[in-house]
């Protein structure tokens, strides 16, 4: 009975999180809309979240796109079907691994730092001195790192395919010797605009959406101590892993299900 109880409260308090991180994300929604007028704190969040996360995003690119044109040089061969591992490389990095795996990152340097910087204002009382002031902090705070957060992770998705595709050309023309017009032809000719790069745009902006949501509601709801704003920390890089995994099941099921 105690174990039937313990997992009541679980489902309830999950059930209470849920309610409550919806209401934060139409707020914040509201507040990003508000804060569009403010490119200035906007910009300043862009830095923060985006470019700072750059650097990851390229080294992790370059790695993966040499790891995939040498898995895909070793299978395409025994077809003899080497002349298409640019169009593999491609259609790999544009439609899954560019977006999901520039989003793990994302969740995991820029979530984990925004959830970090959310909770510590909440500890230091800084939110509620501006409420004091009569200043939002869902506006002033939340809605800037919002729309940043939404912009950013499209253009690192994109920094991630690019530098992924480079990768893949330097194994399969550097390594294996395979054309360089070849490489380059069979990627034009097989990835389409709509299908494969504006669905894979899609869900990097999905992606930045719930990571960002994650992130903003985990930092914005944690306990005012340093125990609490390490478990909130964590509570993001794990939520927004799964609900990123998880909804590209979904959005790869509704883009290419038929």
């Amino acid at each position: 009975m105690d174990s039937i109880a313990r997992l009541g409260r679980y489902g309830i308090d999950f059930t209470f999180r849920l309610g409550e991180s919806v209401l934060f994300l139409v707020s914040a929604i509201r507040g990003a809309a508000a804060s569009l007028s403010r490119w200035g704190l906007i910009i300043e969040q862009i830095y923060a979240v985006g470019v700072l996360t750059m650097l990851i995003t390229i080294v992790s690119g370059l790695f993966v796109g040499m790891v995939i044109g040498l898995q895909g040089y070793y299978q395409l061969v025994n077809f003899s079907a080497e002349s298409s591992l640019g169009l593999v490389v491609a259609l790999s990095l544009v439609r899954e691994l560019g977006p999901v795996l520039s989003a793990l990152l994302f969740a995991g340097r820029a979530g984990s730092a925004l959830t970090a910087e959310i909770g510590l204002m909440k500890a230091t009382e800084q939110l509620a001195a501006m409420e004091m002031m009569a200043v939002d902090p869902v506006s002033r705070i939340i809605g800037p790192r919002f729309v940043a957060g939404i912009i950013s992770m499209p253009l690192l998705a994109a920094l991630f395919s690019a530098v992924g595709v480079l990768g893949g050309y330097l194994v399969g023309h550097g390594q294996f010797g395979i054309d360089q017009g070849v490489y380059w032809t069979s990627m034009q000719t097989g990835v389409d605009l709509v299908e494969d790069i504006l669905n894979g745009v899609i869900k990097s902006v999905v992606f930045g959406v719930i990571v960002v949501w994650i992130a903003l509601y985990e930092g914005y709801a944690s306990a005012p101590t340093s125990e609490g704003i390490s478990r909130a920390t964590t509570r993001t890089v794990v939520w927004s892993s799964l609900s990123v995994l998880g909804s590209d099941y979904m959005l790869t099921g509704l883009m290419y299900g038929g």
